[in-house]
């Protein structure tokens, strides 16, 4: 009975995908004499959290009841009062959790304080079910570093454009309406600047119904190539915007991008590039917890090199375009050894008309 309950814990907690960041995903369900007599998620950042929303949602008295929840209750004051203080204060008799939280403001704190008051806890279930729905929460909070998702659109060839750099469209519509989703989910989209100069993308979630949120666009432009009448130029008004660029560049751009609303930082060079470790690292400690990587080959390549990228999702279409100077989804030079290749783990495969999503994670040593 108790996985079946956290499972539908878990079940809620997706619901707060793209609304909940940098927060984790967290569902919390209230059962009493085995009837679900409460339930809850967290549905915004700053808003209140699952077992809060499960209360206000019960049926009749919790008292005596087992709270199911996904992630281990806060027992610090942060947005919100501590949920742990408000689970004793309810009477709540048996606590069930999914994962403790590796925050460390949190970690085995709000457990404590629920064993301390007298209530039965258990942990541990469904853990890694959680950990690989919240993975973007749990790095950022362990690591200080954003959760990388590389998005590409390929041929069966493992073309993303033709040899004239054409590539609308290579999916189909029901490929693309899930890359929005996809940005939905994301707090931040990195591109390169080459991406930007030749396909001028607006980088926009789109096509969905509902409140959405715009992840921030982040260009790296070590030169600072990026024209001002870009779309993430000419929008960086209402949709936000930054372009990360070495100290060499010329000022007076970076004035021109400021002017427009753009968010410019600077950092090292790296072989005349932008640090990309520099630039995630500077990411992460502004609260930017997962991107989406939707770059050309040489972006991507810098950051499979930097050890930066986490997982793939990789669309292929039923098309060829052959060519040897055809783009490739990773480029720069490449490994010299098979062994050298970097190794990922098939997690699944998704259907979208006639077109493939193979979803990897990318082994780490």
């Amino acid at each position: 009975m108790d996985e079946m309950f956290m499972k539908r814990a878990l079940v809620l907690a997706k619901q707060g995908r793209g609304h909940v960041d940098p927060n984790p995903l967290v569902g919390a369900v209230l059962v009493k004499d085995g009837r679900i007599i409460g339930e809850g998620y967290h549905a915004c950042y700053g808003e209140a959290h699952a077992e809060v929303r499960a209360f206000e949602n019960a049926t009749e008295s919790v008292a005596g009841a087992t709270l199911y929840v996904t992630l281990e209750p806060c027992a610090h004051t942060g947005k919100t009062p501590p949920c742990a203080t408000r689970i004793i204060d309810k009477q709540i008799a048996r606590v069930v959790i999914g994962s403790i939280d590796p925050n460390p403001l949190v970690s085995g704190r709000g457990m404590t304080m629920l064993k301390q008051a007298g209530i039965t806890v258990k942990t541990g279930l469904l853990d890694d079910e959680n950990k690989t729905l919240n993975r973007a929460f749990f790095k950022h909070i362990t690591t200080g570093l954003p959760y990388v998702v590389m998005k590409t659109a390929m041929t069966a060839d493992g073309k993303i454009a033709t040899k004239t750099r054409q590539s609308r469209w290579i999916t189909g519509p029901k490929a693309r309406e899930h890359v929005h989703q996809l940005r939905h989910e994301m707090m931040a989209i990195m591109v390169g600047v080459k991406t930007v100069m030749h396909d001028n993308p607006a980088l926009t979630v789109r096509h969905l119904e509902g409140t959405v949120r715009q992840p921030i666009r982040v260009v790296l432009d070590s030169r600072l190539d990026i024209p001002l009448d870009a779309l993430v130029v000419a929008t960086a008004q209402t949709v936000p915007t930054w372009v990360m660029t070495t100290h060499a560049a010329p000022l007076e751009k970076i004035n021109q991008l400021k002017a427009h609303g753009v968010v410019v930082h600077t950092f090292d060079a790296q072989a005349g590039e932008v640090d990309v470790l520099a630039a995630l690292t500077h990411m992460g400690a502004s609260g930017i917890n997962s991107i989406l990587l939707e770059g050309g080959g040489t972006l991507n390549h810098a950051m499979f090199t930097a050890g930066l990228v986490d997982a793939l999702h990789l669309f292929i279409a039923p098309k060829i375009f052959g060519g040897a100077n055809a783009p490739t989804p990773v480029e720069g030079e490449g490994v010299t050894h098979v062994e050298s290749a970097w190794p990922l783990s098939l997690q699944r495969i998704e259907h979208y008309d006639d077109d493939l999503c193979l979803i990897y994670t990318v082994k780490k040593e």
